[in-house]
């Protein structure tokens, strides 16, 4: 659908470009978004306020992606994080977590997941103080949890991350 995705570079196009263009029947097709595949495989971090940030900065600065960190994290969103790294900025995504850091308990969950529910799958959950940008790569999404995100390990069953529905306030 339409999240970080090519659906709002045809409305822009079809904005700025001629009269004509208005007339163009588009069609965004609904779907899953990766935030919500990653969500759905590891439990329900999502369960509370969430928010999504791209951390390419080729269409808005660097400084306004850091702004964006920091004003959710401080607000106690769930923070999914959508262009974590690529060989162009490989240095942003271990910045982002340098910026949490700052504000979120290092107990914090923080979940990679790539391919989710496709055979290649692969969905893993650290705490925000061990985690490591490396092991991220473009097609990663990375869900960040609030301080009230918990999570549940279970005996022979992977471990389950949620975000309570109910929230106390606490932002760190």
């Amino acid at each position: 659908p339409g999240v970080f995705a090519m659906a709002a570079a045809v409305c822009e196009a079809i904005e700025a470009g001629p009269v004509e263009w208005r007339a163009v029947d588009v069609a965004v097709v609904p779907g899953i978004t990766a935030m919500l595949a990653v969500a759905a495989r590891i439990g329900a971090p999502l369960g509370h306020d969430f928010c999504a940030i791209s951390l390419s900065d080729n269409l808005k600065p660097w400084e306004l992606i850091e702004l964006r960190l920091l004003a959710a994290a401080g607000a106690g969103f769930v923070i999914a994080l959508y262009n974590p790294i690529s060989k162009a900025r490989p240095w942003q995504l271990g910045r982002a977590f340098e910026c949490l850091t700052a504000i979120l308990p290092g107990t914090t969950p923080v979940i990679f997941g790539r391919a989710a529910g496709r055979p290649d799958e692969r969905i893993e959950v650290y705490l925000l103080a061990d985690v490591e940008a490396e092991k991220a790569d473009m097609a990663t999404c990375i869900i960040i949890g609030s301080p009230e995100t918990r999570i549940i390990k279970r005996t022979e069953k992977p471990a389950l991350v949620y975000t309570p529905r109910s929230s106390t306030g606490r932002t760190k």
